[in-house]
């Protein structure tokens, strides 16, 4: 079975010996935890989101930095492309693992992402997949803007099964750079976590391909967090190759583009507003990318829906 925490190793070795380089911080924690600062009191880079990116990856997918014509309006883009999209896209990068500290005087709560979700088996989504892993070493990856406080480094170490001294934690903020780099290289996870809620066989995709522009940055949580996710919504591409019957492609390929959702149609920081800032209110429907093509290997024939929509990301980027 593929160890995404052993796959995932030497991407955070690299990080942390070449932390000059990648504008980031390098700190000790709670039972001699390491912690790395990509983005709270340090610049980070875009070369450290794109490292970020792939240790969520569990080390299994390759994510690029390019100018690209994907959409005239905004040529930087990124490229997500694994062979193993299940494992790497579900069980290590998406953020379902709910570290929430129980300290009376924390408000700490974060979704965990990257490879230690695979060692913690927390979520429900890993009997679906049939996936688990065993390591001695680990890596979580939170999207915060603060450092976690000692019961939830104890939480992550006990639910790992892996000592303290041996488990690195990423501080990503979302108005950072490394962090707005992290989540939108998450616009194939993306698409299949929308897959999986549709109930499509996850066994029967077998590669995948994703990019979406990156958004300037934002001081303001709001605006950085809407553009990351408009970012997937109104430019995210994704192309998954399945073994399936067309019926199964052609359905998949229908249902799956973000503008399918009822509250389609305006940037994101607006929706969630008007939800007065609660995620549940948010119809699911609209976590998805923008444009998505169903390549069939057992029959050679593709299926293509949804279009990328350059007015709305304009309005959501500032431009």
């Amino acid at each position: 079975m593929i160890s995404v925490n052993q796959r995932s190793q030497h991407l955070i070795e690299d990080l942390i010996d070449k932390s000059d380089y990648y504008r980031v911080g390098i700190k000790k924690g709670y039972k001699n935890c390491t912690i790395i600062d990509a983005g709270l009191d340090v610049e980070g880079n875009m070369e450290a989101g794109r490292v970020v990116s792939e240790i969520c990856l569990g080390g299994l997918g390759r994510v690029h930095i390019l100018n690209s014509t994907q959409t005239n309006e905004w040529p930087l883009t990124i490229h997500v492309n694994t062979n193993d999209p299940v494992i790497a896209c579900l069980g290590s990068q998406y953020a379902g693992w709910s570290l929430k500290s129980e300290e009376s005087d924390s408000k700490f709560s974060a979704l965990g992402s990257g490879p230690g979700r695979a060692l913690a088996l927390k979520e429900p989504l890993f009997n679906d997949i049939n996936y688990s892993d065993k390591f001695d070493r680990t890596c979580i990856v939170l999207e915060v803007d603060s450092f976690p406080p000692d019961d939830v480094i104890e939480k992550i170490s006990k639910d790992t099964n892996v000592s303290a001294d041996n488990i690195t934690i990423i501080i990503t903020p979302t108005s950072s750079i490394v962090g707005n780099i992290q989540v939108v290289s998450r616009v194939l996870e993306v698409a299949l976590h929308k897959a999986h809620e549709l109930k499509f066989p996850m066994s029967k995709v077998i590669e995948g391909f994703g990019s979406a522009p990156i958004p300037p940055t934002s001081p303001d949580f709001l605006t950085a967090m809407g553009r990351t996710n408009d970012a997937i919504i109104f430019a995210g591409i994704t192309q998954l190759i399945v073994r399936c019957s067309d019926d199964e492609a052609k359905e998949l390929c229908s249902n799956m583009p973000s503008s399918n959702s009822n509250d389609y149609g305006k940037p994101f920081a607006e929706i969630f507003k008007d939800y007065d800032y609660d995620f549940f209110k948010i119809d699911a429907n609209l976590f998805s990318p923008s444009k998505v093509i169903i390549s069939n290997a057992d029959t050679g024939n593709t299926f293509v829906n949804g279009k990328i929509d350059n007015d709305l990301m304009k309005k959501s980027f500032g431009i």
